[in-house]
């Protein structure tokens, strides 16, 4: 892995402060982030900005967590690659979010997929560049572990329904919401905690 490419998108980042700000930016002029623009695009980006709002202030993260970072020995950065118009990205990235900010040991920096396609290609889930992925960098710069584009359970929903459906309806992409919402982000945070241990 290119390290010059992890140092150039590390550079680049922006916080998540900046990422909201610059998703309510562009919704004011109704367009969404990302290379394309259409009508889907931006009600996806409408309704996931509002549901942002909302899990910024309701998301706890849990006492397992907050022990588990605080006996980390060594610090990270969360390395997110996402869209405003993503609706997987528009339930994790809040939760990543809520780790940082309870932890001295981790960092985040979010790109934008479409500005960033030499480093989406080198974290393709099964040849595609599904989003969001999170690249975890150590204090050196160097590529740790990556994750995404879903927690564990919600990756084993998508790849049972496709085996019985061929693909995804908007039925099931109701029903995996519905279980964001119930989840809370606690299969996001068990993912994220158990790489980290590894590390």
């Amino acid at each position: 892995m290119n390290n010059t490419l992890i140092d150039n998108s590390l550079n680049k980042g922006a916080s998540y402060k900046a990422y909201r700000k610059l998703i309510k930016d562009l919704l004011i002029q109704e367009k969404s982030t990302g290379n394309e623009q259409s009508d889907d695009l931006l009600n996806y980006s409408i309704l996931n900005d509002k549901r942002m709002d909302r899990l910024d202030k309701t998301l706890k993260i849990s006492e397992e967590t907050q022990t588990s970072i605080n006996n980390l020995k060594n610090n990270y950065t969360f390395l997110v690659i996402a869209e405003g118009w993503c609706g997987d990205a528009a339930q994790i990235v809040p939760i990543l979010n809520k780790i940082t900010e309870s932890s001295t040991k981790i960092d985040l920096k979010i790109v934008l997929r479409d500005e960033n396609e030499e480093l989406m290609n080198q974290y393709l889930t099964n040849g595609s560049k599904s989003i969001p992925k999170i690249i975890i960098v150590d204090s050196e710069n160097s590529v740790i572990n990556s994750w995404g584009p879903r927690p564990s359970i919600a990756t084993k929903m998508v790849l049972d329904y496709k085996e019985q459906n061929g693909s995804l309806d908007a039925d099931f992409k109701a029903n995996l919401q519905i279980w964001y919402n119930k989840d809370k982000g606690a299969n996001t945070q068990e993912d994220l905690l158990k790489l980290l241990k590894a590390s």
